[in-house]
């Protein structure tokens, strides 16, 4: 790819200025040169263009970005906050253990998963709590004088109306801030109750996005699930972390592993229960695919029980097919090799078939994509696949390793923000640990095969693409204004915004109504998605704003003085 991002042949973008060319440099410049000082000389970290070098032994290095920093107040950012990552992402999508929200009922409310997050119980008779939103309701007494007791009276309402085998507790900002004990409370009504109660100090400021919610949560279910139960499991079983089941991904990959003759002990945590937590330790290999949100459990799992763990992506055709090799790959059995080709010898078609139909309608079209997790990165195979270019991607709430890869890990400064989260220290468990996991990882690296592998986003993407973290309102509209994408991917706080541009804007937080997207019946249902986003007529009926008003533009010495003259 060159350095030169060139608008959109139909349907242009409106003119860009005189004095900023339309490369991805120029671009960059166009989306800073706006701030204060301060400001720029902070997203000039965080936003790069991925100059990429070669460097010894064959290999790539990618520009240093800035990431998991604070985000700069008065910018409208697209990010959550510690509680939606513990409470909404990590332990929502499981369907037997009931969340309770300590705190005023917004924050429960806006976090039930309703559309997001899919499940199937075996039968009505097992429990399925996510129909529900749990809360304790704290009003202003509360605040004043402490939630402790109304908390342990929700406790003790939830278990007398369901008998669930667990509760979990959230804590919201207002807990922290007046210091309810919601550890102590879990713990006493654990003693009373005889089952497992347990909390996350998860309050919305204690991290600079929802990342920190999902450490906090990895943290709690390993310390109180994992572990608890000792049942073997086959000679082909794994657990799937970072999968969330949104539109129903989980469902068709469990059904693949299961066509393999894969042992799917655990997915944390769509479609998951307490004893597939409490069961996951037996599985014999992990694979990660939401790096950011899951590999912390990853890391502790190996530690502590010796399970290695691999890094896989179910989204795109070929990366599936690729995934389920490694697997095999992994346990080294000729039978169950076999089985993955068969299976991707019978999914095959149907996906060749629908390239056929879709890629001469998508290809050469260009994506951007601002997405959370690894999604940002995933789904970049599926627009590959249709022959579309992304040429702008970003994360929400990524930290460099999820960028550059897991070898800048070392390089990493632990941040005060950081310090905020409990780091447990792990260490081998004298009885469950299973060092013939780890000889037989080590017996697949003298052949090159690779553990705890990610080389990160900006790796995989071409040269001279922009690369933004924490990509800002203004920095969208300046982006589609200056280059007219096909597509923009991001979640429903951008949507309307994007579309109003005359950009079709896809979601990848809940999928809207569409979905699943993941492994090969997932990726037929994007090609098709995207060729009707892509190629519907309405969108160059959109005007934007700017072509028809003049937008304002001030420096921020311009607004200072002209509110100094109001005043």
């Amino acid at each position: 790819m060159t350095d030169t991002i060139a608008p959109a042949v139909a349907d242009p973008a409106p003119p860009v200025t005189d004095e900023l060319p339309l490369t991805t440099a120029g671009i960059r410049e166009s989306l800073l040169e706006v701030y204060p000082k301060k400001t720029r000389r902070k997203r000039e970290k965080q936003i790069v263009v991925n100059a990429k070098q070669a460097s010894g032994g064959g290999g790539i290095t990618v520009p240093e970005i800035g990431a998991n920093s604070r985000t700069i107040p008065g910018i409208i950012s697209q990010r959550g906050c510690c509680y939606a990552g513990c409470k909404g992402v990590i332990l929502g999508p499981t369907r037997d253990i009931v969340n309770i929200t300590h705190g005023p009922i917004g924050c429960g409310f806006y976090s039930w998963l309703t559309r997001r997050n899919q499940t199937h119980a075996p039968t009505n008779e097992h429990d399925n709590f996510m129909t529900y939103c749990f809360s304790t309701d704290m009003t202003e007494e509360n605040i004043i004088f402490g939630g402790e007791k109304r908390l342990t009276q929700a406790i003790q309402e939830a278990y007398d109306l369901f008998q669930p085998k667990a509760i979990a507790v959230f804590s919201t900002c207002p807990v922290g801030l007046i210091g309810d004990d919601v550890h102590q409370v879990a713990a006493a009504m654990k003693a009373k109750l005889g089952i497992n109660v347990f909390a996350f100090s998860c309050e919305g400021y204690r991290g600079v996005s929802q990342s920190a919610g999902h450490h906090i949560a990895n943290n709690q279910v390993f310390k109180h699930v994992v572990g608890e139960d000792d049942t073997p499991r086959g000679k082909w079983s794994i657990n799937l972390l970072g999968e969330y089941n949104i539109g129903g991904d989980a469902f068709v990959i469990e059904d693949l592993l299961g066509r393999c003759g894969i042992d799917l002990v655990a997915t944390f945590s769509g479609n998951s229960t307490y004893d597939q937590f409490a069961n996951s330790h037996m599985a014999r290999l992990n694979t990660v695919m939401c790096h950011r949100s899951i590999n912390y459990v990853a890391d502790m799992i190996e530690k502590k029980y010796g399970t290695p763990w691999i890094k896989v992506n179910f989204i795109g055709a070929k990366a599936t097919a690729k995934s389920l090799r490694k697997i095999a790959e992994f346990f080294g059995d000729r039978q169950l090799i076999e089985n993955v080709e068969r299976v991707i010898g019978e999914e095959y078609p149907a996906v060749t078939a629908a390239l056929k139909k879709y890629r001469p309608r998508c290809e050469g079209k260009r994506a951007m994509l601002f997405v959370g997790g690894s999604r940002a990165h995933h789904y970049q195979e599926l627009f590959a696949e249709l022959g579309m270019e992304t040429i702008a991607a970003g994360y929400e709430f990524a930290h460099r390793d999820d960028y550059e890869g897991r070898q800048v890990l070392p390089n990493i400064k632990v941040d005060a923000d950081s310090r905020n989260i409990e780091e447990l220290h792990v260490h081998q468990d004298p009885d469950k640990y299973r060092p013939e996991l780890q000889d037989l990882a080590g017996q697949r690296e003298t052949t090159g095969y690779r553990f705890k592998e990610y080389d990160g986003m900006m790796a995989e993407m071409k040269d001279q693409t922009l690369i933004v973290d924490d990509i800002s309102h203004w920095e969208t509209e300046k982006l589609i204004q200056t280059v007219k994408p096909d597509i923009f991917c991001a979640g429903i706080k951008e949507k309307y915004a994007v579309q109003k541009m005359g950009v079709p804007c896809k979601q990848l937080h809940n999928y809207d109504y569409g979905g699943p997207y993941a492994a090969f019946q997932g990726a037929i249902h994007f090609y098709a998605e995207v060729d009707r986003m892509v190629n519907a007529k309405v969108w160059s009926f959109v005007r934007p704003p700017w072509e028809n008003e003049p937008v304002p533009s001030a420096t921020a010495s311009e607004i200072r003085e002209s509110e100094e003259e109001e005043r």
